[in-house]
């Protein structure tokens, strides 16, 4: 017998014409979970989406603060997460790491600028098991003075690694020149040198004392359980929380991001550099902009895809490249818009030449009907695909609380999307993108890079120091 092979045509089936590409479909309709919201007694907040096609739970722990709280201390934040697991309650790092294996979970802690996270997925016959670690973690971690020298010593060894990565210091330098010093995003969310040295077991406690509050936690929880189970094991493990006797506050962000009067080009020279690493970019948009839908349209278009203009440009037709992308940087505080790449030594100029063609012709072209229409299929049809697992669900339902966006926004989203026309990207492009008054920042060997960027007059030349970038 002849094995089937899957897809064959039959003797009497239609020829299928491969060369025209099928029509899509009707948009499907995007069906948003539901949320049940309550809390616990202390005033710890509860999000629940009961999804039970499988038998696993996922818990995200989230505190408002992160490295907002760092003032003039940066990296705080970032290395009490960092130590949260590094013993908890009664256990060593091995041990708890141990415990979470036999009980098939996994659990991260970790600081953004806005919020702390602890997570926890776990299959639902180990949740109370795993929620004991948890609690442990998030209340009663050890900050042992071993472990926070070794991890100290640890964390100074890869901030002196990175003087000599030339992506992070690029992408660092770029946000030290954009924002001054005072705004969150002005040093490493990481610390320095200095900040990290100074690092022990008492400063570590005080900041956890005084940032880890239950008046600023929230739990989102989604997976195999129901509100009527899920309190009671919270309440037994969270319900006595209570705060410090001092909070640090979360300050409003004053300082602003640079805005130039003119294109300034900044260079750090990496000698023997086989690459050069570019970031081009400007302040970015609020994400309550009424203008979100148009700018991801029209980013999307210019480098926010595998098929954008960029990366179809500099990548595949040119061949400088990688890969190639742009983006707006979309938090509570908004960062900036950038296109970044590592590229050849030997094309560096060409290839900012190619990347200013690429946003004069997002400016000032009026989009193909067919590119615009993809752009849009992209972003839109793709917003259902943020929902698929539970990981997934929480995660979305967290960003959308730190932009204070209610959980309709996202079905709102789609058909505004699917509304942008040619005009709104070529008016975003025009407002967002200052092509004229870019911070440029290039990371390469000086030598062989210099006298292309010279001779391109894109704007003014500084050459900066690594040392002088990053501590």
């Amino acid at each position: 017998m002849l094995p089937v092979i899957a897809g064959a045509q039959t003797k009497n089936a239609p020829v299928l014409d491969r060369t025209i590409v099928p029509a899509l479909g009707k948009t499907p309709t995007l069906h948003l979970p539901s949320v049940q919201k309550s809390s616990l007694a202390n005033g710890v907040a509860i999000q629940l989406v009961g999804q039970h096609e499988v038998p696993l739970v996922q818990l995200s722990l989230v505190i408002t603060g992160g490295s907002r709280l760092d003032h003039d201390a940066p990296g705080m934040a970032a290395f009490t997460s960092r130590m949260l697991t590094e013993g908890a309650g009664s256990r060593d790092a091995n041990a708890l790491q141990s415990e979470l294996a036999f009980l098939g979970a996994q659990l991260n802690a970790s600081a953004g600028t806005d919020y702390f996270s602890i997570t926890l997925n776990v299959p639902k016959r180990s949740l109370a098991s795993a929620l004991d670690l948890m609690a442990d973690v998030a209340l009663r971690p050890a900050f042992r003075a071993n472990d926070v020298r070794k991890q100290r010593d640890l964390l100074l060894a890869q901030i002196l690694q990175r003087k000599d990565q030339p992506t992070q210091v690029a992408a660092l330098a770029f946000d030290k020149l954009m924002y001054p010093a005072g705004h969150p995003y002005h040093a490493p969310a990481s610390g320095d040198s200095a900040t990290v040295a100074s690092l022990d077991s008492a400063k570590v406690r005080t900041f956890y004392a005084a940032a880890f509050i239950p008046s600023r936690a929230s739990f989102t929880v989604v997976g195999d359980i129901a509100s009527a189970e899920l309190t009671p094991l919270l309440a037994a493990r969270f319900g006595a929380w209570k705060g410090g006797a001092a909070t640090l506050d979360i300050t409003p962000v004053t300082t602003t991001a640079v805005t130039n009067d003119k294109v300034k080009i900044y260079l750090i020279d990496k000698p023997g550099a086989a690459q050069s690493v570019i970031y081009v970019g400007a302040p970015g948009v609020d994400r309550h902009s009424p203008d979100y839908p148009a700018l991801t349209v029209m980013n999307t278009i210019l480098g926010g895809s595998f098929s954008s203009r960029l990366n179809s440009n500099l990548r595949e037709t040119k061949g400088y490249t990688y890969g190639i992308s742009s983006n707006f940087r979309w938090a509570p505080i908004p960062g900036p818009f950038a296109v970044s790449s590592s590229v050849r030594t030997n094309v560096t100029d060409s290839s900012l030449v190619e990347i200013f063609n690429e946003l004069r012709a997002i400016r000032d072209t009026p989009l193909d009907a067919t590119e615009l229409s993809r752009a849009k299929n992209y972003v839109a049809l793709a917003l259902p695909a943020r929902f698929e697992t539970n990981a997934q669900i929480a995660g979305q339902l967290v960003s959308l609380a730190s932009f204070g966006l209610p959980l309709a926004s996202v079905s709102e989203l789609g058909p505004r999307l699917l509304a942008v026309t040619s005009a709104d990207v070529q008016r975003v492009a025009r407002q967002y993108v200052p092509i004229d008054r870019f911070t440029i920042v290039i990371v390469g060997d000086l030598a062989k890079v210099r006298p292309g960027i010279d001779a391109l007059h894109l704007g003014e030349v500084t050459v900066l120091d690594v040392a002088a970038v990053l501590r």
